[in-house]
């Protein structure tokens, strides 16, 4: 049994079948990826694993628990963060201050703005985001806004606002997108590390197979929304269904 269970889960849009009876275990403390060619119905199963969307059928579990019909921020209370494909950031305000946000995020999902003049409470945040910080090696960026650095360090920073609330398991929409070579091989080793230094549960969705490959320990692979196969990277390669959905192989 995995921390994360999908079974049987089924999505149309109208006439259009998105998943279909797709099954997946994600193993506790793994790098598992979700890979296949666009249309693959990859990001609507990420949607539903993040109760953005609500399959037609079927159950999604973490830890024993449904997330379907859970409001996000439920979700994340959970355990479960979210990095999307663009860096959900706010460009105004301070590297420190993106920072600040989900560390001052109540259980109740609101925010406790009124801490700002509870002395030790703010020293606690600060603390911690600067610990986070630390870790991501932005510390000396801290005071730097937000809209003015590099995108993959957006990247490094919103990873950092999601583990500053300490995820069991963090869902990560194509991480590297748009990322020159060196920002990409920078997150890759930065994910690394999370995975070494932190009881964390990652699952990604990547069309870079530099990525994949380099990371993940279960491969996953979805093709007109239905799984083709699943198993380890060395396996993957050359599996003849997967030269089948992205190259038109004949298997």
């Amino acid at each position: 049994m995995g921390i994360l269970e999908v079974k049987n889960v089924n999505k149309r849009f109208g006439g259009l079948q998105a998943l279909g009876n797709v099954n997946l275990s994600v193993q506790e403390n793994t790098v598992h990826a979700i890979i296949g060619p666009n249309g693959a119905g990859k990001s609507t199963l990420l949607n539903c694993l993040v109760g953005k969307l609500i399959p037609d059928t079927g159950s999604v579990m973490f830890d024993g628990q449904s997330v379907l019909g859970r409001h996000p921020y439920e979700i994340n209370q959970m355990g479960i963060s979210r990095v999307f494909q663009t860096p959900e950031i706010f460009g105004d305000l301070t590297v420190m201050e993106n920072m600040m946000i989900p560390c001052f995020a109540k259980r109740d999902g609101a925010f406790e703005m009124n801490a700002l003049s509870a002395v030790g409470r703010q020293k606690d945040i600060i603390e911690r985001a600067e610990h986070v910080l630390e870790d991501m090696k932005m510390l000396d960026k801290r005071n730097m806004h937000s809209a003015s650095l590099s995108r993959g360090d957006k990247r490094r920073l919103e990873i950092a606002m999601c583990l500053s609330q300490e995820p069991r398991l963090l869902l990560l929409d194509e991480p590297t997108a748009g990322m020159a070579r060196a920002d990409t091989n920078n997150t890759i080793d930065l994910l690394k590390q999370i995975k070494e230094e932190r009881d964390i549960t990652i699952a990604i969705i990547e069309h870079d197979m530099h990525v994949v490959f380099s990371l993940a320990e279960r491969i996953t692979v979805l093709a007109q929304g239905t799984p083709l196969v699943e198993d380890t990277p060395d396996k993957i390669k050359g599996h003849p269904k997967v030269r089948e959905a992205y190259l038109g192989e004949s298997a």
